[in-house]
């Protein structure tokens, strides 16, 4: 499923036009990367929490060169699914 996908299905099951809709969504994305960027976590209670996880800097190999290079630190972000969206899908 898609963005667009996902606006339609939204918009049908709320009785919402995909325009609203699209706003809404829009706006939900936007402020979970927003709070993500300032370092906060976003928990969504009955689907799962967003974080972002700080790698260290660390050491490591070319694979053509086999020279040592430093992999500098970076941020990615992580999602871990709560336990009703995980029985939800096991089903």
């Amino acid at each position: 499923m898609n963005k667009t996908e996902l606006i339609a299905e939204v918009a049908a099951k709320t009785g919402m036009t995909k325009k609203d809709t699209d706003k809404i969504v829009d706006a939900l994305l936007d402020t979970v990367c927003d709070t993500l960027a300032k370092g906060e976590k976003v928990a969504l209670s009955g689907f799962g929490s967003f974080d972002v996880r700080v790698r260290p800097e660390r050491t490591g190999k070319n694979p053509r060169t086999k020279k040592s290079i430093v992999i500098p630190a970076s941020k990615s972000p992580v999602f871990k699914a709560s336990k009703n969206l995980k029985d939800a899908i096991d089903k």
